[in-house]
């Protein structure tokens, strides 16, 4: 429905637990979403350790120094993971959905196995 604002959580879980064998848990008090039950590859973040709605995720090398720069009203560097290149993501902001899912995807991608990472490449091809 146009002009209807979408819930950043649901939106999220939506683009989350489409991926293969992907689970939500609470983690540090934050719906996160894991590969198997076992690897994070989403963290959300509601205000829990900053003043941003959003959320975190693993991003590929130079991803997230790059995103930062060039819209750190969109993207952070996240407390305890950021240096490990985790990314920041804010959604109390104009939101890109399809954006989203592809930084989603590109970070179940970065912890996947293999064999997950194939099956969502067939899903994708169909």
């Amino acid at each position: 429905m146009p002009g209807k604002q979408q819930d950043p959580l649901e939106s999220l879980r939506r683009i989350c637990l489409t991926l293969p064998e992907s689970t939500e848990r609470l983690s540090h008090g934050e719906p996160t979403w894991f590969v198997r039950g076992k690897k994070t590859f989403v963290t959300y973040a509601d205000h829990h350790h900053d003043d941003r709605l959003g959320f975190w995720c693993p991003a590929p090398q130079g991803v997230q120094e790059e995103l930062v720069a060039q819209e750190p009203e969109r993207f952070y560097r996240p407390p305890y993971v950021g240096h490990r290149g985790w990314l920041g993501v804010r959604l109390d902001v104009d939101v890109d959905w399809a954006e989203i899912a592809r930084i989603v995807t590109d970070a179940y991608r970065m912890v996947a196995p293999k064999l997950l990472i194939a099956r969502l490449d067939a899903e994708q091809r169909r």
